[in-house]
């Protein structure tokens, strides 16, 4: 084997060094050019992101774009019997129906319980379906079936197009916020689920029989007219298409020739009691009260008591306009009131003062009432004071007790003071009171209910104490003339000092609701031979 001179070795050593020097650099320029090989394979299998994180994010979108669908195309107009409508499906917290009737209002029921609102908005009336039921009337006997078919119908297309709405929507988003296409259908298919559950939902949830008990919003007047009268509620309309169907005729019958307001028709059958309470001088109360006489037909008025602010002589002109108006006034004596006051509406025509457990009759109903035992206009609160309306109580339920014995039993007793309404239970089937200044019904444990009313004057001049104005209460009182007893009310709420809002809901006892067992008629509650515990 050769030698290699030395010093050719030293010559290939110093050519070799650069090269190995570039090689033992190359890892670093690599790494350098391409940072991803810096990670080593453990950490790339790490996740960049938590999953709720991610799961949150899907969720928003899908929320987002199924709303966003519903905006865009999510409605159906739906011809409904002579009046063209939409149906809109809104995502709600509480769920229920909405129905808006321009320019009466808007019904409110509480039909289910579901993230979704159903909105039907009656937009106009066809002119050319109108004028053949104005030269065929015979057809207005087949509209109910037919607006429950066109209800019906317009459903269906509403349920098939949110669908579609919902799922478009949240695809197209996902697709938008993504860029991937498996994340869009993901979100799509979310969205299609959720839609399902709250449809499964409103279903499992829904209640035809809330047209019972709507709330309604808009002009006051139009109220009694939207919301029908007591009878046919309880027995014509427990469905909801139904009552639909009734409202779309009344509609129709707004915008037929005179496009007023339909009149509304008194049942011959029912009483309608004007409940109202805690006046406190306030003049406006005249106005609201004459009113609701008039579109309601209120057959008679009963004022619970603090009529007055401080029961002073000066203050008897305020009563004057009690004449005019337009129904008989039953009136007991309030904590505000003082004899003075009593005295001078006992000579005011039309006015029938209660006290003492002296029975009544007005307008076919029989009525016996006690005067507050306390004449505090101060608002101060002396010892035993409430024992003193316990006793005023018991004093009232006495009267009614011998009443009854005698053959002639009362219909509906009156105290001012709830404490003293209460001792009447079991002796008369009704009792009104007032004082809280709120209403409340409540069904006692004897069977007596008592009715308290809100402030009809919005708490007088004691309005402007708190933050916000008390509201204007009253209730519209529905009993039966033969049996005498209370089939349904309204209660009638108008906002306070300043405020030009007005609200009506319709109620009805349990034992008026559909599939209830009637209570027996013309039964005194006295009569079981029952008297409540000592208090």
């Amino acid at each position: 084997m050769a030698r290699v001179p030395a010093a050719a070795l030293h010559a290939l050593a110093e050519v070799m060094k650069p090269i190995r020097k570039r090689i033992r650099n190359a890892p670093r320029a690599l790494i350098r050019r391409h940072p991803a090989r810096r990670t080593s394979p453990a950490v790339e299998l790490a996740p960049r992101s938590r999953p709720w994180t991610r799961a949150v994010g899907l969720v928003a979108v899908v929320l987002l774009g199924a709303w966003l669908g519903l905006l865009v195309v999510g409605d159906v107009r739906v011809p409904v019997g002579p009046m063209n409508t939409t149906m809109t499906l809104r995502p709600s917290v509480s769920g229920g129906t909405k129905i808006n009737v321009s320019p009466l209002g808007a019904l409110q029921l509480d039909s289910h319980v579901a993230p979704v609102r159903l909105d039907v908005n009656v937009d106009q009336l066809d002119p050319d379906r109108a004028q053949a039921l104005v030269d065929h009337p015979e057809r207005l006997s087949g509209l109910q079936d037919e607006v429950a078919q066109d209800v019906e119908h317009g459903t269906l297309d509403l349920a098939v197009r949110s669908c579609v709405a919902v799922v478009t929507g949240a695809t197209a988003l996902g697709l938008a916020v993504y860029r991937r296409p498996r994340r869009a259908l993901a979100a799509g298919g979310l969205a299609l689920t959720l839609l399902v559950a709250s449809g499964g939902t409103a279903y499992a949830t829904w209640n035809p029989d809330s047209v019972l008990e709507p709330k309604f919003s808009g002009l006051l007047s139009s109220a009694p007219s939207l919301v029908g009268n007591a009878r046919s509620i309880v027995t014509e309309f427990d469905v909801y298409q139904k009552e639909l169907a009734r409202l779309v005729t009344n509609v129709t019958k707004l915008y037929d020739v005179t496009s007023t307001l339909p009149a509304y028709q008194p049942d011959p059958t029912t009483i309608r009691v004007l409940h109202v309470s805690d006046i406190h001088l306030n003049p406006a109360s005249w106005k609201i009260i004459a009113s609701l006489v008039e579109q309601y037909k209120v057959n008679v008025i009963v004022d619970s008591g603090d009529t007055m602010d401080h029961g002073t002589a000066a203050e008897n002109g305020f009563l004057d306009p009690i004449e005019d108006l337009g129904a008989p006034y039953v009136w007991v004596r309030g904590n505000h009131d003082s004899r003075v006051t009593q005295e001078y509406l006992q000579g005011l025509k039309n006015v029938h003062v209660l006290d003492d457990g002296r029975a009544r009759t007005v307008a076919g109903l029989r009525f016996a009432g006690i005067g507050d035992p306390q004449f505090t206009p101060d608002r101060s609160k002396p010892d035993g004071a409430e024992a003193s309306q316990e006793l005023a109580g018991a004093r009232l339920a006495s009267a009614l007790r011998d009443q009854s014995a005698a053959g002639t039993p009362v219909d509906i007793a009156v105290a001012h003071e709830p404490s003293a309404a209460r001792e009447v239970d079991g002796a008369v089937p009704l009792v009104l009171a007032g004082h809280v200044h709120h209403e409340d019904m409540e069904l006692m444990k004897y069977g007596t209910r008592l009715r308290i009313e809100g402030s009809t004057g919005g708490s007088g001049l004691r309005a402007v104490e708190g933050k916000h104005p008390d509201p204007i209460q009253a209730s519209i009182l529905y009993l039966d003339r033969d049996s005498r007893r209370l089939q349904a009310w309204d209660q009638i709420k108008l906002g306070g000092l300043g405020l030009t809002t007005a609200e009506v809901s319709r109620h009805l006892p349990k034992e008026n609701q559909p599939g209830a067992t009637p209570s027996p008629t013309g039964t005194n509650p006295s009569s079981t031979g029952t008297s409540p515990s000592p208090r």
